[in-house]
């Protein structure tokens, strides 16, 4: 748990929290476990996934739950509307609600953005890679859903230079956490998906393992960290969990550990 604190509520429910961002005063930071919750059977038991198949008033109560154990009001949450692409959605008060307790316009939306207190973003995960980012200094937070086409595309990246545009942040003042996803000891794929990355990237060696017949080892965390060095994130502010959700299945969902049929985590933050 490289960089992210396990915190265990009352009323059973689990999480991890980013002790470097929420030590600013500024954020409150989570990433959640799968313990705690309400939801039954495959979604056992904090599922955050409105797309899944388990009932939505269970999803809902399980983010009254996390809600409750950040002292965030649902009301605050703004939840993307991932397909694994990298458009960037700049969030405002206006926007709250939308994606759990509303209806919401924010579609095909990987990576949000916001600087205005008491708005949470929130994105979903069961495999793919949540990167958390914080401006300290221009008071900045991002979350961005990376699996390995956005991962590809460098979404982390163009979620920096979106910072740096439309507030005038300066990618070495800030701080970005690369929370639990799948490892490299778990994360196999064929050589279509290492090809799409040769395209975009030139040091494969540093997170990718050949183990012969044209399947690979892919780390995505090492991936996405070169993405934030190279637009200027200094690499002693990117802080790694380090924990594998398809191995950690007592803790995490997994997709691919479930075939498919899963809830889901999520990456909540908030500026104060």
């Amino acid at each position: 748990m490289n960089g992210f604190k396990k915190n265990i509520t009352k009323s059973g429910v689990v999480y991890f929290s980013i002790p470097n961002f929420d030590n600013t005063g500024l954020v409150k930071s989570c990433f959640t476990s799968r313990v705690g919750g309400v939801s039954k059977d495959e979604y056992n038991s904090l599922n955050l996934g409105l797309k899944t198949c388990d009932k939505k008033e269970n999803v809902i109560n399980n983010y009254r739950l996390i809600c409750e154990a950040l002292d965030i009001p649902m009301s605050k949450l703004v939840c993307s509307d991932q397909v694994h692409g990298d458009n960037i959605k700049i969030v405002t008060e206006k926007d709250c609600g939308k994606g759990i307790l509303k209806y919401s316009d924010i579609i095909g939306v990987d990576a949000l953005i916001t600087n205005i207190k008491n708005v949470a973003l929130v994105t979903v995960y069961a495999d793919c890679v949540p990167i958390f980012l914080l401006d300290p200094m221009k008071k900045v937070i991002a979350l961005i859903h990376a699996g390995w086409r956005g991962t590809v595309s460098k979404i982390a990246k163009k979620v920096v230079k979106k910072m740096m545009e439309e507030f005038n942040s300066k990618p070495e003042e800030c701080l970005a956490a690369i929370g639990p996803s799948i490892g490299k000891c778990c994360y196999e794929v064929d050589k279509g998906v290492i090809d799409k990355f040769n395209e975009n990237f030139t040091n494969l060696d540093k997170f990718v393992i050949s183990k012969g017949n044209n399947k690979y080892m892919l780390d995505l965390w090492e991936a996405n960290k070169i993405v934030l060095k190279e637009i200027g994130i200094l690499e002693r502010n990117i802080i790694i969990s380090g924990m594998c959700t398809m191995c950690n299945k007592e803790i995490f969902f997994s997709y691919r550990k479930a075939n498919g049929i899963t809830g889901r985590m999520a990456a909540i933050m908030e500026l104060r």
